[in-house]
C-alpha cells in the first residue's frame, strides 16, 4: 500500500510548497517564496524516479504531477515576481503574469500527450522555468525593470517552443541512493533556512544555463543547416 501512496505524497508535497510559496510571497517575504519554489523542485524530481523504482507509475500519478506543477511553477512564480516587481505596471504587469503559467499549463498538456523524442524534453520544462523565474526574483533590484516582463514573456516562449532540452528525469540512480533522500531534503531545509537570501541565488546560474543550453543548440543547427527542421530523432534512434 505504502508503494503505491510514495510517489503521490512527494507530489503532494510539491503541490503545498507551491501553496506556501504563494503564501509566502502574499506576505511579501519574496525569499522565502522562492526557497519553496526550489524544494519543491527536489520534491518533483524525486516523485517520478521513485514511481519507477516502485514500479507505481499511473495515469493519476502523472496527471497529479502536472496540476501541482502548474501551480507550483506557474502560479506560484508567477505571482512571486508580480509582488516584487510586476504590481508595479499595472495592465502589463497582470497580463505578463498570467501568460508565464498560462504557457505552463500548455506545455504541460502537450507533455501529457505526446510522446516527443527519447531523451529530450519538447519545450522549456516548467520546473525549470519556473526555478529561474523565482530565483530571478531575488535579482529584481539588479534589472532594468523592463527586463523582467520580457524575461517572463522569453521563459513562456520557451516553454511552448519546440526547441530541445535533454532529460535528465531518467538518468540512472543506484536503489541505494534512495535511502539518504531523506537526510539530503533535511539538508537543503537546513540550508535554506540557514541562508534564505543566498541559497536561491546559488541555484540560479545552473537554471538559467539549462534554459540558454537549448536555444543555444538549436541556434547551432540552424546555422549549421538551415533546412534541418529537427534531427534529435536521428541522434537517438
Amino acid at each position: 500500500m505504502i508503494n503505491r501512496i510514495l510517489p503521490s505524497l512527494f507530489t503532494v508535497g510539491n503541490l503545498f510548497l507551491g501553496i506556501i510559496s504563494i503564501i509566502l510571497a502574499f506576505d511579501n517575504n519574496v525569499e522565502y517564496a522562492a526557497i519553496m519554489v526550489i524544494i519543491g523542485m527536489l520534491l518533483d524530481g524525486l516523485d517520478g524516479r521513485i514511481a519507477r523504482l516502485l514500479h507505481t507509475q499511473s495515469e493519476f500519478g502523472k496527471e497529479l504531477d502536472s496540476l501541482s506543477d502548474v501551480i507550483s511553477f506557474g502560479v506560484a512564480p508567477a505571482f512571486i515576481m508580480y509582488v516584487a516587481a510586476l504590481h508595479e505596471m499595472g495592465a502589463l504587469g497582470w497580463g505578463v503574469t498570467a501568460l508565464f503559467p498560462i504557457a505552463g499549463a500548455l506545455r504541460l498538456a502537450r507533455f501529457n500527450v505526446s510522446s516527443g523524442v527519447p531523451g529530450y524534453f519538447t519545450g522549456l520544462p516548467i520546473t525549470a522555468a519556473g526555478g529561474v523565474l523565482a530565483t530571478m526574483t531575488l535579482y529584481h533590484h539588479v534589472f532594468p525593470p523592463i527586463a523582467l516582463p520580457l524575461a517572463m514573456i522569453f521563459l513562456s516562449y520557451l516553454m511552448v517552443s519546440n526547441i530541445k532540452y535533454p532529460n535528465f528525469k531518467k538518468v540512472g540512480i543506484p536503489k541505494t541512493a534512495y535511502f539518504v533522500t531523506p537526510f539530503i531534503i533535511l539538508i537543503v531545509v537546513y540550508l535554506a533556512k540557514k541562508y534564505p537570501v543566498q541559497f536561491p541565488k546559488v541555484v540560479f546560474l545552473p537554471l538559467v544555463i539549462y534554459a540558454l543550453l537549448g536555444v543555444h543548440r538549436a541556434i547551432f543547427r540552424k546555422r549549421k543547416n538551415p533546412f534541418l527542421e529537427d534531427d534529435y530523432e536521428s541522434e537517438v534512434e
